[in-house]
């Protein structure tokens, strides 16, 4: 894959953990944007280098895509627990 479609996999990675875990979020749309793209791109090395699973260059790939949302959503997460309250 090319850096282009692992930005729109993490587009869309930040659009399916935004639906997953709905709430305010301190960066709005472009946060949750940024998080998504840099979750896939985390998501995919974790699961390259501790789970054994490399990513593989097919685009529709189960792995690639579960990879992305859930390192999308460990973003999400902590992105929320770190600055969840700067928005009150």
């Amino acid at each position: 894959m090319t850096i282009i479609s692992w930005i729109i996999l993490g587009l869309l990675a930040g659009a399916i953990a935004k639906f997953l875990l709905p709430g305010r979020d301190p960066g709005g749309f472009i946060g949750t944007t940024l998080i998504g793209i840099a979750g896939a791109f985390i998501g995919g090395w974790i699961s390259a280098r501790w789970l054994d699973h490399p990513i593989t260059k097919d685009f529709y790939d189960g792995a690639t895509w579960a990879a992305a949302i859930g390192g999308s959503l460990v973003l999400l997460v902590a992105y929320r627990i770190l600055f969840g309250n700067s928005r009150n």
